[in-house]
């Protein structure tokens, strides 16, 4: 395999962190923090790095085979959460390298989890380094899922009948163009996010930091009480919002602005998440409600805890833990069940459920009815005997390292629930896990480094559909 073309581009992703990580630095100066020089330290050598690859691997006749694509959407999210990582190991934090990647790792991949406390007095850069993280994870796997996962057959986005997929086994032109304009739409919704935010009431700085984690699905805060800490109805609404429309597919945001305004409510996948996201909220309200006499006070807290685990954010604005089996229950199979496809969310994704649903009611039909001819449909399009196959598959796979997971780390020495909910969190994305260990009011710091390299490998390999790093670790994939 020519390595050359996937360095090349390493090389021009590490170019541009370089220059990403000169906006904490020239916040920390701006405010007088010490910590700037660390950014600048790191932006240089990401610089310089980045430099290296792409004059090192510079190639006239510049071209991307599959196994290239696949590599390059693994290592992309290496390398940027090991150079992401270097500000947390040389600033006043002092982070190991177990904890310092696993923060970066979880930012990336817009998980959510942390190691870090005191986040009230942390300095400014820090923070936004942390936001900054999960807003570019976030921007970054919709390009994936929208640009190159459909030609690996992985993604799903094979689905959407859109100038946004292409199929023929290479990388055109216009993927580019449809990553620019996806890029806008991204950008503008979090600057709108943003400005309710602060109209609202939060700080200007707050604003901006959540504006991104909330778009990316993210879920880092600037404050160990996350969303609790504002204890503001509107705000509370706003991000909601936002974290909904971070969850939907963002090519049809794109069509929306072509003249189909009405294309997001008429696509299926996004009828069936709303319905889901419903379903939960009223299946908590009343839950809930049972315990409380305050109705609005329990409606408020359900409706965004419940969105904020389904959509795999993360934020809080209570302790969850406390409501009870049905909920611990109900939010571990939300946390798994994620958004949709081509969003900022992970997790098994609406589309994969839905696909499931036909592919089962075809068989049993057949069953009753052996000589009848049954087409599954999706959107009112016949959905193939691959995509099937390929669902199929991925459910295994998603089982199969959802146990092996949930096995390592029991066998690690973590209880039940950390366990069962940390191999959750990690492969789905989600944030933080279930249990007084690392529950939505504590951190990931208490669990052994054996655990968090686990819990590392499962961000990874859910961020980019199981099968892109899978794929990686068979010796047919290395042989020429």
């Amino acid at each position: 395999m020519d390595f050359r073309p996937v360095f090349y581009i390493i090389g021009f992703l590490l170019s541009a962190l370089s220059i990403i990580m000169c906006i904490p630095a020239i916040l920390d100066a701006y405010l007088g923090n010490d910590e700037w020089q660390v950014f600048i330290f790191t932006s240089l050598i990401c610089l310089f790095v980045g430099v290296l690859l792409i004059l090192a691997n510079k190639s006239n006749n510049f071209s991307l085979s599959i196994r290239q694509a696949f590599l390059i959407t693994t290592l992309s999210w290496v390398f940027v959460a090991l150079f992401g990582c270097i500000p947390f190991i040389f600033s006043n934090l002092q982070l190991s390298f177990t904890n310092a990647f696993f923060e970066s790792m979880s930012g990336i991949t817009t998980t959510g989890s942390t190691v870090i406390s005191g986040l009230d007095n942390l300095p400014k850069g820090i923070l936004i380094w942390r936001s900054l993280l999960q807003w570019i994870g976030g921007i970054g796997i919709i390009v994936i899922a929208v640009a190159i996962l459909p030609i690996l057959k992985i993604g799903g986005m094979q689905l959407f009948h859109t100038e946004s997929t292409d199929s023929s086994g290479k990388v055109l032109p216009r993927a580019a163009q449809i990553a620019i304009a996806i890029g806008t739409i991204y950008f503008s919704l979090t600057l709108l996010c943003a400005f309710f935010l602060w109209f609202f009431g939060m700080s200007f700085f707050d604003a901006i930091a959540h504006s991104m984690t909330t778009l990316a699905t993210g879920g880092f805060s600037t404050s160990d009480s996350s969303i609790g800490k504002f204890n503001n109805v509107n705000i509370e609404i706003i991000i909601s919002i936002f974290m909904l429309l971070g969850s939907l597919p963002f090519v049809l945001y794109l069509q929306a602005v072509k003249g189909d305004i009405f294309s997001v409510f008429k696509d299926s996948q996004v009828q069936s998440f709303l319905f889901l996201v419903f379903f939960a909220i009223i299946a908590v309200v009343f839950w809930e409600y049972q315990t409380t006499d305050n109705f609005l006070s329990t409606f408020r807290s359900s409706v965004f805890n419940t969105i904020s685990v389904f959509t795999g954010t993360g934020y809080s604005t209570q302790d969850y833990n406390s409501w009870g089996s049905f909920v611990t229950i109900l939010f571990l199979f939300l946390m798994v069940i994620g958004g949709c496809a081509g969003s900022t969310t992970c997790g098994i994704k609406i589309f994969r459920l839905q696909i499931l649903y036909k592919a089962v009611k075809s068989q049993i039909i057949k069953l009753l009815q052996p000589h009848t001819v049954v087409v599954p449909k999706y959107n009112r399009m016949p959905v193939s005997d691959a995509i099937i196959t390929s669902v199929m598959g991925y459910f295994f796979m998603f089982i199969l390292s959802y146990v092996i997971l949930t096995l390592i780390l029991s066998f690690l020495g973590n209880d039940f629930l950390t366990s069962l909910s940390g191999a959750a969190t990690s492969i789905a994305n989600v944030g933080p896990g279930l249990g007084n260990i690392i529950g939505p009011t504590k951190t990931f710091a208490e669990l052994s480094d054996p655990s968090k390299w686990v819990l590392i490998l499962g961000m990874l390999i859910g961020r980019l559909e199981l099968f892109a790093v899978i794929v990686l670790l068979t010796p047919i994939f290395w042989k020429d």
